[in-house]
C-alpha cells in the first residue's frame, strides 16, 4: 500500500485542448478517493496519468516516495479495473484471475494459492473453471476485481467498473468493493460519473469541472458545505433548486426576496453564513435542497415567513417518499454553472425569461402527503439548512 499524490499535474493534447489542469491532491495510504464530475470533465484522464496509459505535460505523479511520471505502466504497481471488464473470452475464470502474476513468473503455488483467496473473497470458487460467457455482468466484474487483488499491488484504479451494470447490480457491488477495499486496506482511486456512488463509497470525494478540482472533502462536507455553486448543484439526488434572490433587511431581520415570495431567514444561518451581512440588497443564488422542503398539509408546525406557495406540476410515489415537482413564481438562477448542470443531465436550459418566470422546484414530501397534480400546495422551508452563493463569482457565501 502506498499513498498517491497529484502535484499541479495537467494534461494539454497536441491540438491545444487542456484535459487536466494544475490538479493537486493527495490520496492517503489505504484510503478510498473518488474523482467524480461530468462527462469530459478530467476524471478518467487523471487517472489513466496514474497508470501510465497518458503522458503527463507538467507536474509531478508519486506513488509513495517514487516519482513515476517517466516509470512504464508495468512497473507502478498498480491494478487497474476498467468498465468494460477486459476479461479474455477464452480463458478461464482461474486463468484470467492468474493472467498477470504468470507474466511475472510467479511460482504456479503462490498463483493458486492467490487465485483461490482471491476466489473466497469474492465468491467465485464454484466458478473458476467457466468461462466469461457463462457468467452474469456481476460475476465479471468481480473476476477483474480477483485479477486486480492477486497482484497485491501498492494502488488499485478502477475506471467507472459498474456503468455497465443494471441498477440493481450496481446497488450491490457498490456496497462489495467498498467492503473489499475496507477489508484489503489498499489505496483506491476510483472515477464515476455517479455521484450517489462517489458519496456512498468515498472515504473522500473530489469533485473536478473543465480539468480542474473544484473541492475535496468527505461525503457530508460536500453535502453540507459545498465551496461553490457547482459542486453544491452536482452533490445531491435530487439536485439542489438553484433560484435567484436578493437580501433585505427589516426591522431588525433578515429575508431572501424570491419572486413574489420571501423567506426569513433564521438567526442561526445568519450566525452560519456571517459573509451574509455583507449582501444586503445584493442579488444571491439560494440553494434549497429538496429534503428541505417538506408539504406544510404534514408538517408538524408552518413557522410564519418560512413558506413557499406553488402550483403542483408533477407527483412522483415512490413508496417511502414523494418527489414532488412544484412551479413557485420565483426565478431559477441563470448563471454558467446552473446552465452546465442542467446540460449534463440531458435538461433544457431553464433560465428565467424575464419578471415574473415561474420556476419548478423539487421537494422530497413524506408518502403521507396526499397532493396531486394542479393543486396549489403550501411548502415549509427549511430555512437553517438554506445554502447561497454569489452569482457573480459561484463561490459559496460563508
Amino acid at each position: 500500500m502506498a499513498p498517491v499524490t497529484f502535484e499541479a499535474i495537467s494534461k494539454i493534447y497536441p491540438d491545444g485542448t487542456t484535459a487536466v489542469r494544475s490538479l493537486s491532491f493527495a490520496v492517503g495510504d489505504g484510503e478510498f478517493m473518488v474523482l467524480v464530475g461530468p462527462s469530459g470533465c478530467g476524471k478518467t484522464t487523471a487517472l489513466r496519468m496514474v497508470a501510465g496509459l497518458e503522458e503527463i505535460s507538467s507536474g509531478t505523479v508519486r506513488i509513495g516516495d517514487r516519482v513515476v511520471n517517466d516509470t512504464p505502466s508495468r512497473d507502478r504497481d498498480i491494478a487497474m479495473v476498467f468498465q468494460s471488464y477486459a476479461l479474455y473470452p477464452h480463458l478461464s475464470v482461474f486463468e484470467n484471475i492468474a493472467f498477470g502474476l504468470r507474466l511475472k513468473k510467479v511460482p504456479k503455488d503462490e498463483i493458486a494459492k492467490r487465485v483461490q483467496e482471491a476466489a473466497r473473497v469474492l465468491d467465485l470458487g464454484e466458478f473458476l473453471e467457466r468461462k466469461p460467457r457463462a457468467l452474469s455482468g456481476g460475476q465479471r466484474q468481480r473476476v477483474a476485481m480477483g485479477r486486480a487483488i492477486v497482484r497485491q499491488p501498492q494502488a488499485f484504479l478502477m475506471d467507472e467498473p459498474l456503468s455497465n451494470l443494471d441498477a440493481k447490480l450496481r446497488v450491490q457491488m457498490r456496497a462489495e468493493i467498498a467492503r473489499l477495499q475496507q477489508d484489503l486496506g489498499v489505496t483506491t482511486i476510483y472515477v464515476t460519473h455517479d455521484q450517489i456512488e462517489a458519496m456512498t463509497m468515498g472515504d473522500r470525494v473530489a469533485v473536478m469541472r473543465k480539468g480542474e478540482l473544484q473541492q475535496v472533502a468527505s461525503p457530508q462536507e460536500l453535502y453540507d458545505h459545498p465551496v461553490n455553486l457547482f459542486v453544491g448543484g452536482f452533490i445531491g439526488s435530487p439536485a439542489m433548486n438553484m433560484l435567484e434572490g436578493t437580501l433585505e433587511c427589516s426591522n431588525g431581520s433578515v429575508s431572501a426576496r424570491l419572486g413574489s415570495e420571501s423567506l426569513t431567514l433564521d438567526p442561526k444561518l445568519l450566525d452560519a453564513h456571517p459573509e451574509l451581512a455583507t449582501f444586503e440588497g445584493r442579488p444571491v443564488v439560494v440553494g434549497i435542497r429538496p429534503e428541505d422542503l417538506e408539504d406544510a398539509a404534514t408538517a408538524h408546525e408552518v413557522p410564519e415567513g418560512r413558506t413557499l406557495r406553488g402550483t403542483v406540476e408533477l407527483r412522483e410515489a415512490l413508496g417511502s417518499e414523494i418527489m414532488v415537482h412544484l412551479a413557485v413564481d420565483a426565478p431559477i438562477a441563470a448563471t454558467a454553472e446552473v446552465v452546465e448542470l442542467a446540460e449534463d443531465v440531458g435538461a433544457p436550459s431553464r433560465a428565467p425569461a424575464g419578471p415574473g418566470r415561474t420556476a419548478t422546484v423539487v421537494g422530497r414530501f413524506s408518502p403521507r402527503s396526499h397532493v396531486k397534480p394542479g393543486d396549489e400546495t403550501q411548502v415549509v422551508v427549511d430555512t437553517p439548512a438554506l445554502h447561497f452563493f454569489d452569482p457573480e463569482t459561484g463561490l459559496g457565501i460563508y
